[in-house]
Protein backbone atom coordinates (compact mmCIF):
# COMPACT_ATOMS: atom_id res chain seq x y z
CA UNK A 1 0.00 0.00 0.00
CA UNK A 2 1.43 3.34 -1.08
CA UNK A 3 0.25 5.24 2.54
CA UNK A 4 1.03 2.26 4.45
CA UNK A 5 3.85 3.87 5.95
CA UNK A 6 2.04 7.29 6.00
CA UNK A 7 -0.20 5.84 8.45
CA UNK A 8 2.41 4.88 11.01
CA UNK A 9 4.49 8.54 10.70
CA UNK A 10 2.32 11.18 11.64
CA UNK A 11 2.97 14.31 13.73
CA UNK A 12 2.28 14.02 17.42
CA UNK A 13 -1.22 16.55 16.80
CA UNK A 14 -2.69 13.63 14.69
CA UNK A 15 -1.83 11.22 17.61
CA UNK A 16 -3.65 13.57 19.84
CA UNK A 17 -6.77 14.02 17.68
CA UNK A 18 -7.04 10.47 16.91
CA UNK A 19 -6.63 9.31 20.47
CA UNK A 20 -9.85 11.94 21.70
CA UNK A 21 -11.48 9.68 18.47
CA UNK A 22 -10.89 6.64 19.96
CA UNK A 23 -12.38 7.70 23.13
CA UNK A 24 -15.33 9.24 21.29
CA UNK A 25 -16.17 6.03 19.33
CA UNK A 26 -16.02 3.78 22.74
CA UNK A 27 -18.74 6.20 23.66
CA UNK A 28 -21.07 4.27 20.50
CA UNK A 29 -20.52 0.62 21.97
CA UNK A 30 -20.15 1.57 25.46
CA UNK A 31 -23.67 1.25 26.27
CA UNK A 32 -23.85 -2.50 24.68
CA UNK A 33 -23.03 -4.18 27.64
CA UNK A 34 -24.36 -2.45 30.16
CA UNK A 35 -27.69 -1.84 28.47
CA UNK A 36 -29.92 -4.88 30.50
CA UNK A 37 -28.50 -3.64 33.43
CA UNK A 38 -29.72 0.11 32.89
CA UNK A 39 -33.31 -1.64 31.92
CA UNK A 40 -33.30 -3.07 35.68
CA UNK A 41 -31.56 0.20 36.87
CA UNK A 42 -33.87 2.07 36.13
CA UNK A 43 -36.69 0.04 35.59
CA UNK A 44 -37.00 0.49 32.02
CA UNK A 45 -37.92 -1.96 28.69
CA UNK A 46 -35.57 -2.44 26.21
CA UNK A 47 -37.16 -0.24 23.99
CA UNK A 48 -37.03 2.85 26.12
CA UNK A 49 -33.26 1.79 26.68
CA UNK A 50 -32.74 1.94 22.77
CA UNK A 51 -33.58 5.69 23.18
CA UNK A 52 -30.00 6.27 24.13
CA UNK A 53 -28.90 5.34 20.76
CA UNK A 54 -31.61 6.85 19.04
CA UNK A 55 -31.29 10.25 20.80
CA UNK A 56 -27.87 10.54 20.85
CA UNK A 57 -27.52 10.09 16.58
CA UNK A 58 -30.36 12.12 16.05
CA UNK A 59 -28.99 15.11 17.80
CA UNK A 60 -25.39 14.34 16.33
CA UNK A 61 -27.27 14.04 12.72
CA UNK A 62 -29.19 17.40 12.79
CA UNK A 63 -25.60 18.85 14.50
CA UNK A 64 -23.68 17.67 11.24
CA UNK A 65 -25.04 20.26 9.44
CA UNK A 66 -24.04 23.15 11.82
CA UNK A 67 -20.59 21.67 12.25
CA UNK A 68 -19.61 23.54 9.35
CA UNK A 69 -20.90 26.57 9.81
CA UNK A 70 -19.05 26.92 13.51
CA UNK A 71 -15.65 25.23 12.39
CA UNK A 72 -15.46 27.80 9.89
CA UNK A 73 -15.83 30.65 12.07
CA UNK A 74 -13.68 29.55 15.43
CA UNK A 75 -11.63 27.09 13.58
CA UNK A 76 -11.38 23.69 14.07
CA UNK A 77 -8.93 23.21 17.37
CA UNK A 78 -11.67 25.30 19.37
CA UNK A 79 -14.39 22.73 17.54
CA UNK A 80 -12.64 20.15 18.71
CA UNK A 81 -12.21 21.57 22.11
CA UNK A 82 -16.09 23.05 22.14
CA UNK A 83 -16.89 19.20 21.74
CA UNK A 84 -14.82 17.46 23.65
CA UNK A 85 -15.67 19.52 26.54
CA UNK A 86 -19.91 18.88 26.20
CA UNK A 87 -18.99 14.80 25.83
CA UNK A 88 -17.22 15.35 29.34
CA UNK A 89 -20.23 17.20 30.77
CA UNK A 90 -22.75 15.14 29.58
CA UNK A 91 -21.15 11.91 29.97
CA UNK A 92 -20.59 13.15 33.70
CA UNK A 93 -24.32 13.99 34.42
CA UNK A 94 -25.35 10.99 32.18
CA UNK A 95 -23.84 8.96 35.40
CA UNK A 96 -25.23 10.67 37.32
CA UNK A 97 -29.12 10.06 36.04
CA UNK A 98 -32.07 9.00 38.38
CA UNK A 99 -34.73 8.21 35.31
CA UNK A 100 -34.33 6.56 32.40
CA UNK A 101 -35.57 10.37 30.80
CA UNK A 102 -32.52 12.23 32.13
CA UNK A 103 -30.45 9.90 30.60
CA UNK A 104 -31.73 10.00 27.36
CA UNK A 105 -31.20 13.79 27.66
CA UNK A 106 -28.36 13.62 28.53
CA UNK A 107 -27.33 11.29 25.70
CA UNK A 108 -28.77 13.45 23.99
CA UNK A 109 -26.14 16.53 24.65
CA UNK A 110 -23.04 13.94 24.06
CA UNK A 111 -24.13 13.67 20.76
CA UNK A 112 -24.04 17.23 20.11
CA UNK A 113 -20.96 17.37 21.28
CA UNK A 114 -19.97 14.29 19.49
CA UNK A 115 -21.25 15.60 16.14
CA UNK A 116 -18.60 18.74 16.85
CA UNK A 117 -15.88 16.71 17.75
CA UNK A 118 -16.47 13.70 14.59
CA UNK A 119 -17.23 15.80 12.31
CA UNK A 120 -14.18 18.12 12.64
CA UNK A 121 -11.71 15.94 13.84
CA UNK A 122 -11.92 14.09 10.29
CA UNK A 123 -11.22 17.40 8.85
CA UNK A 124 -8.66 18.43 11.19
CA UNK A 125 -6.72 14.74 10.22
CA UNK A 126 -7.22 14.72 6.40
CA UNK A 127 -5.78 18.23 6.96
CA UNK A 128 -2.61 17.23 9.30
CA UNK A 129 -1.97 13.72 8.78
CA UNK A 130 1.13 12.39 6.42
CA UNK A 131 0.59 10.29 3.25
CA UNK A 132 -2.83 12.04 1.96
CA UNK A 133 -5.89 11.60 2.37
CA UNK A 134 -6.50 8.18 1.87
CA UNK A 135 -4.26 7.48 4.66
CA UNK A 136 -5.83 9.78 6.83
CA UNK A 137 -8.93 8.48 6.33
CA UNK A 138 -8.02 4.85 6.92
CA UNK A 139 -6.46 6.19 10.29
CA UNK A 140 -9.55 7.90 11.63
CA UNK A 141 -11.55 4.67 10.53
CA UNK A 142 -8.25 2.59 12.25
CA UNK A 143 -9.37 4.73 15.30
CA UNK A 144 -13.22 4.07 14.63
CA UNK A 145 -13.00 0.79 14.76
CA UNK A 146 -10.62 0.52 17.65
CA UNK A 147 -12.67 3.05 19.74
CA UNK A 148 -15.65 0.92 18.81
CA UNK A 149 -13.88 -2.59 19.79
CA UNK A 150 -13.08 -1.28 23.11
CA UNK A 151 -16.22 0.33 24.28
CA UNK A 152 -18.01 -2.55 24.88
CA UNK A 153 -15.07 -3.61 26.77
CA UNK A 154 -14.72 -0.81 28.50
CA UNK A 155 -18.27 -0.89 29.39
CA UNK A 156 -18.20 -4.36 30.39
CA UNK A 157 -15.12 -3.94 32.76
CA UNK A 158 -16.66 -0.92 34.07
CA UNK A 159 -20.52 -2.00 34.05
CA UNK A 160 -19.75 -5.00 35.97
CA UNK A 161 -18.89 -2.87 39.10
CA UNK A 162 -21.96 -0.54 38.81
CA UNK A 163 -24.01 0.53 35.37
CA UNK A 164 -22.99 4.33 36.79
CA UNK A 165 -18.87 3.78 35.81
CA UNK A 166 -18.78 3.26 32.43
CA UNK A 167 -20.08 7.09 31.88
CA UNK A 168 -17.78 9.01 34.66
CA UNK A 169 -14.76 6.55 32.55
CA UNK A 170 -15.79 7.88 29.08
CA UNK A 171 -15.79 11.68 31.15
CA UNK A 172 -12.36 11.30 33.14
CA UNK A 173 -10.85 9.72 29.28
CA UNK A 174 -12.41 12.82 26.97
CA UNK A 175 -11.06 15.43 29.62
CA UNK A 176 -7.40 13.22 28.78
CA UNK A 177 -8.19 14.17 25.01
CA UNK A 178 -9.24 17.61 26.02
CA UNK A 179 -5.68 18.16 27.37
CA UNK A 180 -3.80 16.28 24.84
CA UNK A 181 -5.19 18.51 21.72
CA UNK A 182 -5.03 21.84 23.88
CA UNK A 183 -1.53 20.86 23.95
CA UNK A 184 0.07 19.49 20.93
CA UNK A 185 -2.83 20.93 18.54
CA UNK A 186 -1.75 23.88 17.03
CA UNK A 187 -4.47 26.69 16.16
CA UNK A 188 -5.91 25.99 12.96
CA UNK A 189 -6.36 29.12 10.66
CA UNK A 190 -10.41 29.91 9.75
CA UNK A 191 -11.34 30.33 6.47
CA UNK A 192 -11.44 33.75 4.49
CA UNK A 193 -14.92 32.90 3.98
CA UNK A 194 -17.53 31.22 6.38
CA UNK A 195 -19.45 28.06 5.46
CA UNK A 196 -22.95 28.50 4.93
CA UNK A 197 -25.37 27.11 7.24
CA UNK A 198 -27.00 25.27 3.78
CA UNK A 199 -23.85 24.28 2.54
CA UNK A 200 -24.23 20.60 3.80
CA UNK A 201 -27.88 20.45 2.59
CA UNK A 202 -26.85 22.41 -1.13
CA UNK A 203 -23.74 19.64 -1.11
CA UNK A 204 -26.74 16.60 -1.21
CA UNK A 205 -27.68 18.20 -4.22
CA UNK A 206 -24.75 16.51 -5.81
CA UNK A 207 -26.20 13.05 -7.38
CA UNK A 208 -23.14 10.99 -6.49
CA UNK A 209 -23.06 12.36 -2.79
CA UNK A 210 -26.40 11.91 -2.50
CA UNK A 211 -26.77 8.18 -3.85
CA UNK A 212 -23.82 7.87 -0.91
CA UNK A 213 -25.40 9.35 1.71
CA UNK A 214 -28.60 7.45 1.32
CA UNK A 215 -27.22 4.33 0.82
CA UNK A 216 -25.46 4.59 3.91
CA UNK A 217 -28.36 5.56 5.72
CA UNK A 218 -30.01 1.82 4.77
CA UNK A 219 -26.57 0.36 5.83
CA UNK A 220 -26.67 2.32 9.16
CA UNK A 221 -30.38 0.61 9.68
CA UNK A 222 -28.49 -2.93 9.41
CA UNK A 223 -25.07 -1.82 11.04
CA UNK A 224 -27.79 -0.56 14.58
CA UNK A 225 -29.88 -3.36 14.52
CA UNK A 226 -26.97 -5.31 15.14
CA UNK A 227 -25.87 -2.87 17.64
CA UNK A 228 -29.07 -1.76 19.68
CA UNK A 229 -30.67 -4.77 19.94
CA UNK A 230 -28.34 -7.83 19.87
CA UNK A 231 -27.49 -7.43 23.74
CA UNK A 232 -30.96 -7.90 24.83
CA UNK A 233 -31.20 -11.48 22.70
CA UNK A 234 -27.68 -12.36 23.73
CA UNK A 235 -28.90 -13.38 27.05
CA UNK A 236 -25.52 -13.36 28.57
CA UNK A 237 -23.81 -11.06 31.52
CA UNK A 238 -21.83 -7.76 30.84
CA UNK A 239 -18.86 -9.61 30.66
CA UNK A 240 -19.93 -12.15 28.33
CA UNK A 241 -22.05 -8.95 26.03
CA UNK A 242 -18.71 -7.25 26.46
CA UNK A 243 -17.09 -10.29 24.59
CA UNK A 244 -19.22 -10.90 21.78
CA UNK A 245 -18.88 -7.29 21.19
CA UNK A 246 -15.44 -6.66 21.47
CA UNK A 247 -14.99 -9.72 19.16
CA UNK A 248 -17.30 -7.39 16.63
CA UNK A 249 -15.37 -4.37 17.05
CA UNK A 250 -11.55 -6.10 16.50
CA UNK A 251 -13.09 -7.38 13.08
CA UNK A 252 -14.53 -3.96 12.20
CA UNK A 253 -11.18 -2.69 13.28
CA UNK A 254 -9.27 -5.10 11.24
CA UNK A 255 -11.26 -5.05 8.32
CA UNK A 256 -11.78 -1.25 7.86
CA UNK A 257 -7.46 -0.97 8.09
CA UNK A 258 -6.35 -3.91 6.34
CA UNK A 259 -9.22 -5.41 3.95
CA UNK A 260 -11.00 -2.35 2.81
CA UNK A 261 -8.16 -0.68 0.72
CA UNK A 262 -6.66 -3.75 -1.33
CA UNK A 263 -9.97 -4.47 -1.92
CA UNK A 264 -10.66 -0.95 -3.18
CA UNK A 265 -7.91 -1.62 -5.72
CA UNK A 266 -9.04 -4.98 -6.58
CA UNK A 267 -12.71 -4.84 -6.97
CA UNK A 268 -13.34 -0.78 -6.98
CA UNK A 269 -14.99 1.12 -4.75
CA UNK A 270 -18.66 0.17 -5.80
CA UNK A 271 -18.12 -3.64 -5.80
CA UNK A 272 -16.72 -3.61 -2.30
CA UNK A 273 -19.69 -1.69 -1.28
CA UNK A 274 -21.86 -4.18 -2.91
CA UNK A 275 -19.63 -7.20 -1.48
CA UNK A 276 -20.16 -5.80 1.97
CA UNK A 277 -23.71 -5.12 1.38
CA UNK A 278 -24.19 -8.61 0.29
CA UNK A 279 -22.30 -10.11 3.06
CA UNK A 280 -23.49 -8.47 6.09
CA UNK A 281 -27.88 -8.93 5.01
CA UNK A 282 -26.46 -12.74 4.91
CA UNK A 283 -24.82 -12.04 8.79
CA UNK A 284 -28.16 -10.67 9.89
CA UNK A 285 -30.14 -13.67 7.91
CA UNK A 286 -27.70 -15.38 9.71
CA UNK A 287 -28.64 -14.05 13.66
CA UNK A 288 -32.41 -13.99 12.44
CA UNK A 289 -32.38 -18.11 11.88
CA UNK A 290 -29.85 -19.36 13.96
CA UNK A 291 -29.65 -20.13 18.04
CA UNK A 292 -27.71 -18.65 20.43
CA UNK A 293 -24.44 -20.13 19.25
CA UNK A 294 -25.04 -19.08 16.34
CA UNK A 295 -26.51 -15.38 16.84
CA UNK A 296 -22.74 -15.13 18.38
CA UNK A 297 -20.64 -16.44 15.45
CA UNK A 298 -22.85 -14.10 13.12
CA UNK A 299 -22.79 -10.91 15.53
CA UNK A 300 -19.35 -11.30 15.42
CA UNK A 301 -18.59 -11.70 11.49
CA UNK A 302 -20.93 -8.79 10.96
CA UNK A 303 -18.07 -6.76 11.86
CA UNK A 304 -15.90 -7.65 8.62
CA UNK A 305 -18.60 -6.13 6.35
CA UNK A 306 -19.69 -3.51 8.37
CA UNK A 307 -15.80 -2.75 8.67
CA UNK A 308 -15.37 -2.74 4.69
CA UNK A 309 -18.25 -0.41 4.55
CA UNK A 310 -17.41 2.52 6.67
CA UNK A 311 -13.94 3.04 5.13
CA UNK A 312 -15.35 2.72 1.86
CA UNK A 313 -18.31 4.92 2.68
CA UNK A 314 -16.13 7.59 4.07
CA UNK A 315 -13.87 7.68 1.52
CA UNK A 316 -16.29 8.15 -0.91
CA UNK A 317 -18.00 10.66 0.53
CA UNK A 318 -15.22 12.79 0.61
CA UNK A 319 -13.92 11.67 -3.03
CA UNK A 320 -17.47 11.70 -5.14
CA UNK A 321 -18.31 15.40 -5.26
CA UNK A 322 -16.61 18.57 -5.74
CA UNK A 323 -17.55 20.21 -2.43
CA UNK A 324 -14.79 21.04 0.59
CA UNK A 325 -14.31 17.76 2.35
CA UNK A 326 -15.80 19.60 5.75
CA UNK A 327 -19.52 20.33 3.94
CA UNK A 328 -19.82 16.94 2.27
CA UNK A 329 -18.64 15.13 5.30
CA UNK A 330 -21.50 17.19 7.05
CA UNK A 331 -24.17 16.49 4.40
CA UNK A 332 -23.50 13.03 4.04
CA UNK A 333 -23.40 12.29 8.07
CA UNK A 334 -26.90 14.10 8.60
CA UNK A 335 -28.47 11.96 6.17
CA UNK A 336 -26.24 8.40 7.47
CA UNK A 337 -26.96 8.98 11.10
CA UNK A 338 -30.60 8.93 10.68
CA UNK A 339 -29.91 5.37 9.62
CA UNK A 340 -28.20 5.53 13.63
CA UNK A 341 -30.88 7.26 15.02
CA UNK A 342 -33.96 5.73 13.33
CA UNK A 343 -33.06 2.01 14.42
CA UNK A 344 -32.09 1.41 17.43
CA UNK A 345 -35.75 2.19 18.75
CA UNK A 346 -37.65 0.70 15.32
CA UNK A 347 -35.62 -2.72 15.68
CA UNK A 348 -35.93 -2.72 19.64
CA UNK A 349 -39.91 -2.44 19.33
CA UNK A 350 -40.22 -5.02 16.24
CA UNK A 351 -38.35 -7.29 18.50
CA UNK A 352 -40.63 -6.69 21.45
CA UNK A 353 -44.26 -7.17 19.88
CA UNK A 354 -43.59 -8.90 16.29
CA UNK A 355 -40.58 -11.41 17.54
CA UNK A 356 -36.59 -11.34 17.44
CA UNK A 357 -36.21 -12.52 14.10
CA UNK A 358 -38.08 -9.68 12.52
CA UNK A 359 -35.36 -6.90 13.16
CA UNK A 360 -32.61 -8.80 11.55
CA UNK A 361 -34.84 -9.98 8.64
CA UNK A 362 -35.39 -5.78 8.24
CA UNK A 363 -31.67 -4.76 8.17
CA UNK A 364 -30.78 -7.67 5.62
CA UNK A 365 -33.90 -5.96 3.71
CA UNK A 366 -32.05 -2.48 4.38
CA UNK A 367 -29.33 -3.88 2.77
CA UNK A 368 -30.76 -5.17 -0.58
CA UNK A 369 -32.36 -2.00 -0.41
CA UNK A 370 -28.91 0.21 -0.40
CA UNK A 371 -27.46 -2.22 -3.31
CA UNK A 372 -30.49 -1.50 -5.26
CA UNK A 373 -29.72 2.46 -4.22
CA UNK A 374 -26.13 1.73 -5.50
CA UNK A 375 -26.83 -0.50 -8.96
CA UNK A 376 -29.70 2.21 -9.62
CA UNK A 377 -27.96 5.48 -9.56
CA UNK A 378 -24.11 3.83 -10.36
CA UNK A 379 -23.86 6.90 -13.07
CA UNK A 380 -23.54 9.17 -10.71
CA UNK A 381 -20.51 7.52 -8.90
CA UNK A 382 -18.06 7.49 -11.94
CA UNK A 383 -15.56 9.78 -9.96
CA UNK A 384 -14.90 6.62 -7.91
CA UNK A 385 -13.95 5.03 -10.48
CA UNK A 386 -11.19 7.67 -11.30
CA UNK A 387 -10.29 7.77 -7.94
CA UNK A 388 -9.69 4.14 -7.34
CA UNK A 389 -7.37 4.25 -11.01
CA UNK A 390 -5.46 6.65 -9.66
CA UNK A 391 -5.16 4.75 -6.34
CA UNK A 392 -3.66 1.79 -8.48
CA UNK A 393 -1.84 4.00 -10.24
CA UNK A 394 0.20 5.10 -7.10
CA UNK A 395 1.02 1.90 -6.47
CA UNK A 396 2.32 0.95 -9.58
CA UNK A 397 4.52 3.56 -9.13
CA UNK A 398 5.75 2.56 -5.55
CA UNK A 399 5.91 -1.08 -6.68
Amino acid sequence: MSSGGGILRQPMSVWATAFAAVVAFMGIGLVDPILPSIAQGLNAGPSQVSLLFTSYFLVTAVAMLVTGWVSSRIGGKKTLLAGLALVVVFAALAGTSGSVGELIGFRAGWGLGNALFVATALAVIVGSASGGAEAAIILYEAALGLGISLGPLAGALLGDWNWRAPFFGTATLMAAGFVLIATLLKNTPTPEAGTRLSAPIRALAHGGLSTTAFTALFYNFAFFTVLAFTPFILHLPAYGIGAVFFGWGVCVALASVFGAPPLQRGLGSVNVLHLALALLALCQIGIALSGHAGIIVFTILSGIPIGLSNTVFTESAMEVSDAPRPVASAGYNFVRWMGGALAPFLATKMGEELGIAVPYLVGAACCVLAMAILYGRRHHLLALRRVDTDHALDDAVVA
